[in-house]
């Protein structure tokens, strides 16, 4: 298997671009990434591994919404960087947004022509997607859009919103008034996720530190980052 990995030119880059493409009908799904890693497992199960640049994970396509995509074949370009991988895509979806392509919108016009299957969507946690939402509203119009209009207004305007929102949350827990708590607690959330969004730091990777730091004791975190 490492005789296989070795073709590739990962002196150009530890990550190497995928394309995945429907075996049968040919359409193309998705763009995606794979490290050394990622492509092992891949071939080992013959089921796509990618790694996400936004999780800075490695991530098993339908981990969530059970929409795996099952390898057919793999191919490399000319130039030894670039992978086309031949799949079979279990489930309606190969989009995050529950589109069967990631390629759903005209560039010139902005048509959308797909359709959503929501089934997919409903595995996906609210966070999750909230978080894409945000990234979708990157390129709506302002005026249509609140998230649109702080991201267009920049960061000291949404930021403006977190403090707020955060004084917000400490006097609801102050006066003891718990469904304030819970309302001002979502709405802390959503504005923290906004900044996150417009930094494209996946929420998944806030996860990722929460999991690091389980187990340790306050003092052992502390201490973790006084060292670096």
């Amino acid at each position: 298997m490492q005789e296989i990995i070795n073709k590739i030119d990962w002196d150009k880059s530890s990550l190497v671009p995928v394309v995945a493409q429907d075996f049968e009908s040919k359409e193309v799904l998705m763009l995606a990434y794979m490290d050394k890693e990622a492509l092992s497992l891949t071939l080992q199960t013959k089921k796509a591994h990618y790694f996400s640049r936004s999780k800075q994970r490695i991530w098993m396509k339908g981990e969530s919404s059970g929409n795996i995509q099952n390898v057919k074949d793999i191919f490399i370009d000319c130039d030894n960087d670039t992978l086309l991988i031949m799949i079979e895509q279990v489930g309606s979806a190969a989009c995050h947004t529950g589109r069967k392509s990631c390629f759903f919108t005209k560039l010139e016009s902005d048509e959308i022509i797909s359709e959503v299957d929501e089934t997919v969507i409903s595995h996906y946690s609210i966070i999750d997607q909230l978080y894409h939402v945000i990234q979708e509203r990157k390129s709506v119009d302002p005026k249509s859009s609140y998230v649109a209009s702080l991201l267009h207004k920049g960061e000291n305007s949404y930021l403006k919103k977190i403090v707020e929102e955060a004084g917000e949350f400490c006097f609801a827990v102050k006066d003891n008034d718990e469904k304030e708590i819970i309302y001002e607690a979502a709405d802390l959330a959503f504005h923290t996720l906004v900044a996150l969004g417009d930094k494209n730091i996946n929420p998944d990777r806030i996860k990722q530190e929460l999991a690091r730091r389980f187990g340790l004791s306050g003092i052992e975190e502390k201490n973790s980052r006084s060292e670096k």
